[in-house]
């Protein structure tokens, strides 16, 4: 992988997530876990200390080693038990039906088979389950997604797998999951990287 791969894109992936812009849907979308929680692609675990007293447990699901290590330290702090997944979204190595939330922060981007891990956030959530979720992806305007749909290609190869126009909802839905609640709009930054999807998903 390179020293890029195992060093500095973690730390540049971490720097971004960072971003004080972000924190308050971070906040909103972890303060709605409950039960036994799968975080996918949880990173360098900064949304470890946000889990509240509903949360059982937390299974922090990551494939990079070097997040993990990261997220490791995090853990220490948080509210809740963490055990740690090295393993993809997916495959997601647990039994069906045995977890009631799944939380999803900017990682549906940078999944190389989306429709896969969605297909298996489906499996492993309960009847009564919820997915939350805050994604960026496609956006509404012609002239904006033809931006995204050009320059994903290079940043795809700069930024870890990440897709500017993935079209979030579109994805859930072919999942088997429907939306009980979504908020779309632009954050403050660039338009082809800011329209974002916030919201909570069920099987149907």
């Amino acid at each position: 992988m390179g020293i890029y791969g195992r060093y500095i894109l973690p730390r540049l992936c971490d720097l971004a997530m960072r971003n004080a812009m972000l924190a308050p849907y971070r906040v909103r979308v972890v303060g709605g876990a409950a039960g036994r929680v799968l975080e996918i692609g949880s990173g360098s675990g900064l949304n470890l200390p946000l889990y509240g007293d509903r949360v059982r447990g937390v299974l922090a699901l990551e494939p990079s080693a070097e997040l993990a290590e990261m997220a490791r330290r995090r853990a220490a702090h948080a509210g809740t038990p963490v055990d740690f997944l090295m393993a993809s979204a997916e495959r997601i190595p647990l039994p069906d039906e045995s977890v009631d939330t799944v939380v999803s922060t900017w990682t549906l981007c940078s999944i190389p088979d989306a429709d896969r891990a969605l297909q298996e956030i489906r499996r492993v959530l309960t009847p009564s389950g919820r997915l939350l979720f805050v994604e960026h992806g496609l956006a509404p305007e012609p002239g904006v997604r033809r931006w995204q749909d050009w320059l994903t290609p290079s940043w795809c190869c700069i930024s870890g797998g990440c897709h500017l126009n993935r079209p979030i909802r579109a994805l859930i839905e072919r999942a088997g999951l429907g939306i009980d609640q979504i908020g779309t709009g632009y954050a403050p930054g660039p338009r082809c990287f800011t329209y974002f999807y916030e919201g909570i998903a069920r099987k149907e």
